[in-house]
């Protein structure tokens, strides 16, 4: 698939050589456990859940590198997506998401244990025991367009507080996921509000700008900072000069899932605008406007991808009080 030439965006950044990490002590290839032999949470980053997206693959490289270490507790770090990853192509970036599906759309049982075969599934499988010990996890990614950076915080309080917690970035978004199906993020403990396990998935701007990969670093650090896993002299190091962002929230009212092939925008929408009156016809499902639910709506991660049963953008408003 070619290219879309509104996405021609430079590529600043160059996915580093992860083979050193295969073998990482654990059962599973490319995922390291670091057991600090102290009681504690056992924490985990996650990186390259989409191929394409390399900041998280460059945090984690960070880390390992320069040989961070829990001070108490477990920490793992893992990429995911291995064959989208190694398959990305500097003249062609956009095509390495994944090999044959989105691997930030299986995590439920019924998926995870069904028939079903492909690339995706068969990685999600093998790391799925690791994503199960996990009580606290950091998902990395990175977004289609330069916008600004998203913390995907989840529809519960819990995750809304962890967000809070990290102080980064300036934008918090609740949303419940796709209905083309869950995401890591989401998987079994993570959505559940009686349960003190805790997730959040980092967009941390275009995909293969600089400042992607610099603030996927900085929010490493802050999320084993928050959960008091690593010496408070390494974070204080690492985030010297580094504020506290002052953090405002958009609550997800749902995504708009797109059900022909000939949906199409009205305009070339990059994330973030708000559209001021609610009915606002934003685009067309074959015949079907697709318009705006309520005044004062923000266009959440507006897709390219426009596939019948993914999402084609997700409608939020900014609220005061999330609770």
């Amino acid at each position: 698939m070619a290219q879309d030439p509104r996405d021609d965006y430079p590529i600043e950044l160059t996915p580093p050589d992860i083979t050193p990490y295969r073998d990482g002590g654990t059962v599973i290839d490319y995922a390291t456990t670091l057991d600090s032999g102290k009681p504690g949470p056992h924490a985990m980053i996650s990186a390259v859940v989409h191929g394409n997206e390399l900041c998280g693959a460059i945090a984690l490289d960070h880390l390992l590198k320069r040989e961070v270490r829990p001070s108490r507790g477990k920490l793992s770090l893992a990429f995911m997506n291995i064959d989208a990853y190694e398959s990305f192509d500097p003249g062609d970036p956009t095509t390495s998401r994944y090999v044959d599906e989105d691997f930030n759309r299986l995590w439920t049982a019924d998926i995870l244990e069904g028939e079903r075969d492909s690339t995706e599934l068969r990685r999600a499988r093998a790391v799925r025991p690791l994503v199960h010990s996990v009580d606290f996890l950091l998902d990395v990614h990175s977004m289609q367009h330069t916008t600004a950076p998203l913390m995907m915080a989840g529809p519960l309080p819990k995750g809304r507080a962890f967000a809070r917690d990290l102080g980064i970035p300036d934008l918090v978004v609740t949303d419940s996921g796709h209905a083309a199906g869950r995401r890591m993020r989401d998987y079994n403990d993570f959505s559940d509000s009686a349960s003190e396990r805790n997730a959040l998935l980092m967009e941390c701007g275009q995909h293969w700008e600089k400042a992607s990969a610099e603030l996927a670093i900085e929010t490493a650090y802050r999320f084993l900072a928050a959960i008091d896993l690593i010496d408070s002299d390494v974070a204080a190091e690492a985030l010297a000069g580094k504020a506290r962002r002052n953090q405002r929230y958009i609550e997800v009212s749902g995504p708009v899932t797109i059900e022909t092939d000939a949906f199409r925008f009205t305009q070339d929408y990059r994330g973030l605008e708000v559209i001021p009156a609610a009915g606002t016809i934003i685009g067309y499902d074959d015949e079907r406007p697709v318009t705006t639910p309520y005044d004062e709506c923000v266009l959440i991660m507006p897709s390219r991808r426009l596939r019948k049963g993914e999402s084609a953008v997700r409608f939020g408003k900014f609220v005061q009080n999330v609770g």
